[in-house]
C-alpha cells in the first residue's frame, strides 16, 4: 500500500527529531503542584502543556489552550471525527533510578525517564501521526484532534473541565495503555465502612490497628498495638501466620505489657491484588488468632477478618464473587484500616465486571455487615466501561494494528481505568507492545524507541482510515 510505505518512510526520516521532542517534554517535571493563577494544577503541568503546544506549532499543526486545563492539536479546521486523548502530567519520580528521571537518556534502544511511557512519549507519537499526514499531503475529509490533558494522574479534573467546553469526538482512543485494543475496563467500588462501640479495658486487648495509605494500593505495611500479651506469646502466633501468608511480623515491647506489631507484606495496584501480599488482611488474621478478651471492638475486628480473609482476592467470603466471559472476575483489595478503642474505619477498592450492579454488591455486603454493626458508605459505584469488540471503530483499529505489526489483533479487558472510561465508545489503543513492562509509575520507566515509532505509524494509518477522503465513517 502506497500510504503505508509513505508513512513508514516518514518516520524513518524523522526519528531523530521524534526522540528529541520526547526528551524536551521529559525534561519538565510536570507533577501536580499548588494551583496558581492560570495554572490549575501548578507550574509543572502548565509548563509541560505550553511546551507540547509549542512543539505542535513547530510541526505546523493547529493548537488551542483551554485555560491550561487541556490543550488541543489539530491537522485542519474540518469537522473533528477522531479524538486522541493523552496527558503530559506525571506521577512523582520516587527513588532508585539508574538515570536522571528528567533527562531522557537513550541507551540500548530505550529512552529512560518519568513520562516516557506515561504519557509524554505517546503524546509525541500521536502528535507526529498528525504531522505525518499533514506533511505527506494525504487528503482528509475530517479533522483529527489530539486532546492533551494535565491532570490524568490526580483525578482527571482536566478532562471534566474540557468536556464542559467541548464535545467529545464521535471516535476516541487513548494512547495510554497497551496494544492491541482495551475495550473493557472493569467498574470500581471504592468506599468506606465503619463501626462505633463501647471501649473495653479487659485484657488482653487490641489498642489500635492502622495500615494502608491510598485506596487503590494494596497495603504493604500495617501496625497494631496489643496489651496483655508478651512478645514471646505474640511471636508464636505470628510465626504461624507468616507460614500461612508470607507476611512478616516484627513484635516489639513498647512498655510493660504493651507490644507493637509491625506487618510487612508486598504492595501493588488494587486492580491486581493477587500480585501483591496484603499486610492489613494478614495482620487481621493474626489478631483473630490471638487469645484476646471478648469486647465489641474485638467482635468487629474478627468480623472484618471473616468477611475479608487474607488471600480472598475474589471476595468469596464477602459474597461478592462473580465473573463474566467478557470482563473476567471481580477483585477485592482491603486498602486502609484505622481502629482504636471506640471506633473502626476501613476502605476497600473492588474492581467489578460488567455483570456487577449496586444490588449484587452493596446490598449483599450490607447484609454481611449486619452482625458486626458495620455501616457501609453506600456510594462511589463506578460502572464498567464497555465498547463492543465488533464495532466498526474497534475492528478498524485491530485491522491497522495487524497490518503494521503482523501480530494477531484482539480485544482485552483490564481491571484498571483509563482516560476514556467515561467516554462512550472510547478505547485504549497502545502504544506499548504486548508483553512489555515499561515500569510506568516506578523507577527506570522507559519506552522502546522503535516500538513507539511503530505505534506512531499505526496512529497515522488510523487517521487515514477514519478521517481520509475515502473514509467509511
Amino acid at each position: 500500500m502506497k500510504e503505508k510505505q509513505m508513512i513508514e518512510q516518514y518516520f524513518q526520516d524523522h526519528k531523530e527529531a521524534f526522540v528529541e521532542h520526547i526528551r524536551r517534554l521529559v525534561q519538565i517535571r510536570s507533577v501536580k503542584g499548588e494551583a496558581k493563577p492560570n495554572m490549575p494544577f501548578g507550574e509543572g503541568p502548565a509548563k509541560a502543556l505550553d511546551e507540547t503546544l509549542l512543539i505542535a506549532r513547530q510541526l505546523g499543526l493547529l493548537t488551542n489552550n483551554v485555560d491550561n486545563y487541556a490543550g488541543t492539536i489539530s491537522i485542519n479546521e474540518e469537522e473533528t471525527k477522531l479524538g486522541i486523548l493523552g496527558h503530559v502530567d506525571v506521577v512523582g519520580e520516587g527513588s532508585n533510578w539508574s538515570f536522571d528521571p528528567y533527562e531522557g537518556v537513550v541507551q540500548d534502544g530505550k529512552m529512560y525517564g518519568r513520562g516516557t511511557s506515561d504519557d509524554k512519549g505517546p503524546v509525541i507519537a500521536a502528535m507526529y501521526a498528525l504531522a505525518a499526514i499533514k506533511d505527506l499531503d494525504i487528503p482528509l475529509a475530517y479533522n483529527t484532534k489530539l486532546i492533551v490533558g494535565t491532570d490524568e494522574e490526580s483525578g482527571c479534573e482536566d478532562i471534566e473541565y474540557y468536556f464542559t467546553k467541548e464535545q467529545a469526538p464521535p471516535y476516541v482512543f487513548t494512547p495510554d495503555a497497551e496494544f492491541p485494543v482495551i475495550n473493557i475496563e472493569k467498574g470500581a467500588i471504592r468506599t468506606a465502612f465503619r463501626a462505633q462501640f463501647q471501649p473495653s479495658l479487659d485484657l488482653p486487648r487490641v489498642c489500635s490497628v492502622n495500615g494502608g495509605y491510598k485506596v487503590n494500593v494494596v497495603p504493604p505495611e500495617a501496625d497494631a498495638v496489643i496489651e496483655g500479651l508478651s512478645v514471646d506469646e505474640l511471636q508464636h502466633f505470628a510465626q504461624e501466620v507468616t507460614t500461612a501468608t508470607g507476611v512478616q511480623f516484627e513484635c516489639t515491647e513498647q512498655s510493660e505489657g504493651v507490644v507493637a506489631i509491625h506487618a510487612v507484606g508486598e504492595g501493588g495496584h488494587a486492580s491486581t491484588p493477587e500480585s501483591a501480599n496484603n499486610a492489613i488482611t494478614a495482620l487481621l488474621t493474626l489478631i483473630a488468632a490471638l487469645p484476646l478478651s471478648e469486647s465489641e471492638g474485638h467482635h468487629v475486628l474478627k468480623g472484618v477478618n471473616s468477611i475479608f480473609p487474607h488471600g480472598d482476592h475474589g471476595a468469596e467470603a464477602a459474597g461478592l464473587a462473580m465473573s463474566d466471559v467478557e470482563s473476567g472476575s471481580l477483585t477485592m483489595n482491603f486498602s486502609i484500616i484505622s481502629y482504636d478503642e471506640k471506633s473502626f474505619e476501613g476502605y476497600f477498592d473492588s474492581r467489578v465486571p460488567l455483570c456487577a450492579t449496586e444490588e449484587n454488591t452493596f446490598d449483599v455486603l450490607e447484609q454481611k455487615f449486619v452482625p458486626y454493626k458495620l455501616v457501609l458508605e453506600r456510594d462511589n459505584f463506578e460502572p464498567p466501561h464497555h465498547t463492543p469488540a465488533d464495532s466498526p471503530f474497534v475492528k478498524t483499529l485491530l485491522h491497522v494494528y495487524e497490518q503494521y505489526t503482523g501480530l494477531q489483533g484482539e480485544c482485552i479487558a483490564i481491571g484498571g481505568g483509563t482516560y476514556v472510561h467515561d467516554i462512550e465508545g472510547g478505547v485504549a489503543f497502545g502504544p506499548t507492545m504486548p508483553g512489555i513492562d515499561t515500569r510506568m509509575h516506578s523507577n527506570d520507566e522507559f519506552i522502546i524507541v522503535d516500538d513507539l515509532l511503530l505505534a506512531a505509524q499505526i496512529y497515522a494509518q488510523v487517521i487515514v482510515e477514519i478521517c481520509g477522503e475515502h473514509s467509511k465513517f
